[in-house]
């Protein structure tokens, strides 16, 4: 399956990591009922890591709203990688609660050319998926 972004949301995605750095970025892709993007939240990082994320608690109450009063649904939820491959450690194949939901990571292990990769985590399996700028 793939995952069609707007360009703009890669971009916004890749900005937000080089922002961030050191530490990890995170935010939420929302979609509607059809899998089309709708909506890209930034979110900040609780953790305030360079090696683990997590969406706090008043961004994620924020973005749930919204999401709900528009009848949007979490596409994907995103987060860098700051010093490793867009690919998911073991911590993030862990904390993948979302089954439904696209993992986006994005690598900025080689700053000149940022990492941008989407993944399917259910029952700790992972599975890439295309990902397309459209």
């Amino acid at each position: 399956m793939t995952l069609d972004l707007p360009q703009g949301f890669i971009d916004e995605m890749v900005a937000h990591a080089q922002e961030d750095a050191p530490n990890e970025c995170c935010g939420i892709i929302a979609g509607n009922g059809d899998g089309v993007a709708t909506k890209l939240f930034r979110a900040k990082n609780a953790e305030a890591s360079p090696y683990r994320y997590s969406v706090g608690g008043d961004d994620l109450f924020r973005i749930f709203r919204e999401c709900d009063g528009n009848d949007w649904s979490f596409l994907g939820i995103y987060h860098s990688h700051t010093m490793s491959e867009a690919y998911p450690s073991p911590t993030d194949v862990r904390l993948a609660f979302w089954p439904d939901a696209y993992y986006i990571l994005v690598s900025l292990e080689d700053a000149e050319k940022p990492a941008v990769r989407a993944f399917r985590i259910v029952d700790e399996a992972v599975s890439e998926e295309d990902l397309r700028g459209v």
